[in-house]
């Protein structure tokens, strides 16, 4: 049985994550499947709170609710990126909404708040899956980052996205 993707009709938005979307977003990484099989250790337990939403950047594509108050915001997938030192630390869409663009749109987003921060790389630790999505989305390999049992029992490529100054 395939993946199916529903359609997205009203536009996408990005907007900062606010604390009531916690449990989405931990919903998310959970049940991605992308960690499936070998990679489960990693988000097994994993737990977004509001005080990690509150402590860095964290944004999320949205398709906004028709009351347009955010409460019933459908959320597509979301990023966080930490200033110092600057990394992407969390970048994730949601299985139904994988291949419409939206990783691209977080990425695009996040180049943005990168450069309004001053910053003119940032690194990102990935998992082997995910390799080609950064490939694509023009992160260079800048290593490897070696495994860390029993969390992490696998070694994870290393990135970065240089962020031109406009």
């Amino acid at each position: 049985m395939g993946t199916r993707t529903s359609p997205i009709s009203r536009p996408i938005m990005i907007r900062r994550a606010v604390a009531r979307d916690a449990k989405r977003l931990t919903r998310i990484v959970r049940g991605s499947k992308a960690y499936e099989g070998k990679y489960a250790a990693a988000v097994a337990g994993y737990r977004v709170g509001p005080d990690y939403i509150e402590a860095h950047r964290t944004f999320v594509a949205v398709v906004a609710d028709e009351q347009g108050d955010g409460r019933g915001d459908r959320v597509l997938g979301f990023y966080s990126l930490v200033l110092s030192p600057p990394e992407l630390d969390l970048l994730f869409v949601a299985d139904g909404a994988q291949g419409r663009g939206i990783g691209r749109l977080l990425v695009a987003h996040m180049r943005s708040e990168a450069r309004a921060a001053g910053l003119d790389r940032v690194r990102v630790v990935s998992h082997r899956p995910a390799e080609g999505f950064y490939h694509r989305v023009g992160a260079v390999r800048t290593g490897t980052v070696p495994a860390d049992p029993p969390a992490v029992p696998w070694d994870r490529p290393e990135f970065g996205f240089l962020i031109p100054s406009e």
